[in-house]
Order: C-alpha cells, then structure tokens, then sequence
C-alpha cells in the first residue's frame, strides 16, 4: 500500500550526466577529413550522413576509406543517390534507403541504422517506413534553436546549423546546471561550408570550448537513440525502491539527486 513517500527518479545519461553533445554531417566530402581530425583532437563524437550510389566523384571520400577514416564516429544513410524523396514513389524510397544501407554496411562491416533525409525532404509515409528498413532515427533539416530532446526521433531536429551562432550557443549549453533536465545540444551541417565560407575557425573554436567537460557525454547520434530505449526498458516497482535493467549495458538514474548506476542484466535497491 502507498505510505506516502516518493521518491524524485530521472534518467541520466552515461556516467549520470544531464547533459549531451552530438555532431551530424552531410556527404562525405573531402573536407571530412579536416573535420574529423578537429573533432578526435577535442574528443567530440560526430555521425556522418554519406551516399553510397554517388561515385567518381573527386571531391568526395572514396569508400574504401570509410573504416579507418571514420573510426569512432558513426555512418549513416544519406539515401544511395540524394533525391529529393517526399517527390518520389515510396517504393523508390524504401530502395533509396536499403541500397544505400547494404553498400555502407558490405565497407564498414556493421549496421547503419541512422538516416538525415537528402535535401531535407520527407513526409509522413516516409517516417512511417523507416522502422520497417531497420532506421532508427532520422534529421530533418529546420533546427530547433533549443537544447531539448526530440519528441520523435524519425523527425528529429538539431539544435542549430553551424552557422547559426554556434560559439554563442555552445556558451549557453554549458552554463545549464539544472540537473533535474536532460540537455542535448546538436550540431549539423557540411564540411565543405567551411571551407566555401573560409569559417575553419567556427568548428575549431566550438570544439576547443566544448572539449573534456565533466557533465557532458559526447556521442553519436545513434548512441543517443540506443541509450535512450535502453532507459525506457527499465522496470521500477511501484514503490520505486527496486529497478530491474533487462538490457546489456549500464543505465544510469538519479534517485532523490543521488546517481546511480543500473548494471545490465540487474536489480538494484534504491
């Protein structure tokens, strides 16, 4: 029977932090290269968006780099030839979306399960798809100009362009202390912006500011999705004083502001 006495549970991100920092950028093209290296200097996270079916193309990687290159970060689909889709029959999307897919995954040997909608296009029918082609999450391209976490992942929103105030916003992410919130600021764009804008020193600087801060955890975007399900599977009882973590990995909570540590396969008293 209820005696009265709760308790204050929230999720947290790994290690019990409240905040997260993830990166997404489109096309493959040279200037990746640039930009991975700034971000494995600073320890940023970055998931790239690449098409499979666009070849002899000079100015983009060539795929068999695609393993060493991108080592750490994620790839994702881009669609195999970056149509706008919501034009297209969906049958053309459904084949857009596995070709691509089959070709990322025969080069980097592991599942691609993440999406950023080519030239922005998508439709309702389209989201309604995606979990049936093994994607988790897709990115659209209006931001939301906040540090939320998206209602839908199959329409989910960055927090800005890096174009838009980045260094600017990247302070105000970092001064948010509320550890009662889940913060999440993500950044979107293309390499070679910086380069046809001669910006270098945008990303540069962001990363420097942002790099090694205790209350981050710094991700990719699928890590994003995986760990939030992950959390969503924990079973409480309802005095809240047991929780039983029927996944693999670790899930961390905050209990009456004390972090706690849910081990995969476990039941923890709170």
């Amino acid at each position: 029977m209820f005696d009265g006495k709760l308790k204050n549970i929230y999720t947290c991100f790994p290690g019990g932090k409240h905040k997260v920092l993830t990166m997404s950028y489109d096309d493959g093209r040279e200037e990746d290269r640039r930009l991975v290296d700034i971000f494995n200097r600073h320890g940023i996270k970055g998931t790239f968006n690449l098409n499979a079916g666009i070849l002899n193309d000079p100015a983009r990687i060539p795929m068999s780099e695609y393993p060493e290159l991108y080592k750490g970060h994620e790839i994702a689909s881009h669609t195999y030839l970056h149509p706008t889709i919501e034009r297209s029959p969906i049958e053309q999307v459904a084949m857009q979306i596995l070709a691509d897919r089959e070709a990322l995954e025969n080069v980097i040997g592991v599942p691609v399960r993440g999406l950023a909608y080519p030239n922005g296009s998508y439709s309702r029918e389209i989201m309604d798809l995606l979990p049936m082609m093994g994607i988790k999450y897709a990115r659209v391209v209006p931001t939301s100009g906040t540090f939320a976490m998206p209602a839908d992942f199959r329409e989910w929103k960055g927090t800005c362009h890096h174009n838009g105030n980045l260094l600017e916003k990247g302070r105000a992410f970092l001064d948010l202390h509320k550890t009662q919130y889940l913060y999440m600021m993500y950044v979107w764009g293309h390499s070679y912006e910086f380069t046809t804008h001669n910006n270098w020193e945008v990303i540069e600087d962001f990363c420097a500011l942002m790099e090694g801060k205790d209350d981050i955890w710094y991700a990719t975007n699928i890590e994003i999705v995986d760990y939030m399900e992950a959390a969503g599977r924990l079973q409480y009882t309802v005095a809240g004083d047991k929780v039983y973590n029927p996944n693999a990995c670790s899930v961390w909570i905050e209990v009456d502001k004390k972090k706690v540590e849910v081990p995969g396969g476990t039941l923890v008293s709170l």
